[in-house]
């Protein structure tokens, strides 16, 4: 049903109406909404996706426990995703810069009975399915923003405008975004959505925990000879090339037909204001037990994003009036064992049960989830990535003690802001004393540069639409940030989206804006907390295949 409305904008815009809106069709958004329809085939439910397909902007490494699956489509193995490869055996490995020592595997990542999937086919082969039941999927639909009654309720979301040049004028294609209203919202929008940003801070969800955390994840999916490939071989590394302040580590994934999933988790806690997570990523790449798989070989596609990690601790309140949150938007990673899609999948379906149960409000979601198994798991290991925080070894011998005693330590480890772990530069020249790592030699293997990563991430944008990542006060970025922190920024984003340039007016923040890939790194981790990414017009950004 849809009908036209002039909002307070002047604009005249188009309205949908549904039973329940669902942001985002990741895992749990799409477990979600075939859940939902399983339950309740006469609730209408739509989900939109800002990716120009489904699947577009999905990316994670990903080996998944299959067990919500199976209770979600029990004959999905009669008609498996494109690429769906059981695990068949796994190593773990400490590594030097010029070695390695081989160690036990962790019992949390044991991966007995999981399979090696690309999440962004296995959402695209998802879809279908959920279409099936009659839910409605709009690909190319980002929303913009939420909507919300008289008494703040939210009652919707609003899909960005469609046409707007760089200035903010009306291109002659121009079309008013459409306002979808529902009597519940689900947000499913990934880690750090830009709407469960707002929301979080609205209804302060995050007064009773501790600041989520994070990590980058830069991937690549290389074609190899097949007789280098063992499909279902999974191997993960920690160690060189981070140091021993600096949470890192590495994953190897062998699938079919010669193709390997690798990739380099950089935990964005860290302290050292030279770091440089893409480079640390193409270190590792050309490493004496890495780079032989490799060479000859060419990649197919690579891309980055942003792991939510906080755990148990950093969860917060994950309904408010009118909403919910699910999957990674809520922080459901399980850090230990590297997955989240099994948690992603489980609370998409208790959220539908709960709200079948309580005929569509979210009022009662939190202390479902919290009640739940998917919660059970995160607090066995809340203490784990917070004990790395105090350094690799601590970490280890903390990991392994939480791991005897399946988290039943009386205490929790407490987590901080990311922004805030930055040394400043003066502070970290005095107290530097090591430089492993940190050359960052010339790689041997493609890519040459991150905008050459940028290329294999097929990312696209209307180079004549507003710039979605807003700066609120760049005069910050040359009058303090050159001084105290050597502009992180052109660091740490992988796709060198931002650059200090100099011309005749003097310094400047440049901002190439279509390079970018939607990682969020930097809403994550700028140090003063005035970067903050909205999403571009709808369609726009990477074009993700098999990641």
């Amino acid at each position: 049903m849809s009908e036209q409305v002039t909002s307070a904008d002047t604009v005249e815009r188009d309205v949908m109406e549904y039973d329940v809106v669902t942001v985002g069709a990741g895992p749990a958004g799409l477990a979600f909404a075939i859940r939902l329809k399983q339950l309740a085939p006469e609730i209408s439910v739509c989900v939109i996706e800002k990716a120009s397909t489904v699947g577009a902007h999905i990316l994670s490494g990903a080996v998944i426990e299959t067990g919500p699956l199976d209770e979600l489509l029990p004959n999905w193995r009669d008609s498996p995703p494109p690429i769906c490869v059981p695990a068949t055996e796994d190593e773990f490995w400490l590594l030097s810069k010029t070695g390695g020592r081989k160690l036990p595997v962790p019992p949390g990542m044991n991966n007995h009975g999981n399979v090696i999937v690309s999440l962004g086919a296995m959402c695209a082969w998802l879809a279908p399915q959920a279409e099936a039941l009659g839910v409605e999927i709009y690909p190319g639909f980002a929303a913009a923003e939420t909507l919300h009654d008289e008494t703040g309720r939210v009652v919707g979301v609003r899909i960005g405008d469609m046409g707007v040049a760089k200035d903010g004028s009306h291109k002659p294609g121009y079309t008013p975004g459409i306002d979808i209203r529902a009597k519940a919202t689900v947000l499913a929008e990934g880690a750090r959505g830009h709407l469960t940003k707002r929301l979080i801070r609205r209804f302060r969800l995050d007064a009773g925990s501790d600041p989520q955390g994070y990590s980058i994840g830069i991937k690549e999916l290389w074609q190899v000879p097949e007789d280098r490939v063992s499909p279902g071989k999974i191997v993960h590394s920690f160690g060189w090339p981070a140091d021993n302040r600096t949470y890192g580590g590495s994953f190897l994934y062998h699938l079919d037909k010669g193709r390997i999933a690798l990739g380099y988790v950089s935990g964005l806690d860290y302290r050292d204001p030279h770091y440089k997570p893409w480079e640390a990523f193409q270190q590792w790449k050309n490493h004496p037990m890495v780079k032989p798989l490799l060479d000859g070989g060419s990649i197919l596609s690579a891309g980055a994003r942003a792991i939510v990690t906080g755990g148990w601790q950093s969860l917060p309140k994950v309904e408010m009036p009118g909403a919910l949150l699910i999957g990674d938007t809520a922080g459901l990673l399980n850090v230990p064992k590297i997955k989240g899609t099994h948690q992603a999948i489980r609370s998409g379906m208790l959220a539908a049960e709960h709200l079948v149960a309580s005929q569509l409000s979210p009022q009662g979601w939190d202390a479902k989830l919290r009640g739940s198994e998917v919660m059970a798991e995160l607090r066995k290991v809340r203490n784990v990535k917070p004990g790395f925080k105090r350094g690799l070894w601590f970490g280890l011998l903390n990991a392994a003690w939480e791991t005897i005693t399946a988290g039943r330590s009386p205490w929790t480890l407490r987590n901080q802001a990311d922004w805030c772990s930055l040394e400043k530069v003066a502070e970290h020249e005095r107290q530097r004393t090591v430089h492993s790592g940190r050359d960052y030699v010339e790689p041997s293997l493609p890519p040459r540069d991150r905008l050459q990563g940028v290329y294999y991430a097929a990312t696209a944008h209307d180079e004549d639409q507003p710039v979605h990542l807003k700066v609120r006060d760049t005069s910050i970025c040359i009058e303090r940030c050159t001084v105290e922190y050597a502009n992180p920024c052109t660091r740490f984003c992988p796709a060198a989206v931002y650059e200090i340039v100099e011309d005749a007016a003097g310094k400047r923040l440049q901002i190439n804006a279509a390079n970018c890939v939607h990682c969020k790194t930097c809403d994550i981790k700028d140090p003063y907390e005035i970067i903050d990414w909205v999403t571009p017009e709808g369609g726009s950004g990477p074009n993700y295949q098999n990641l």
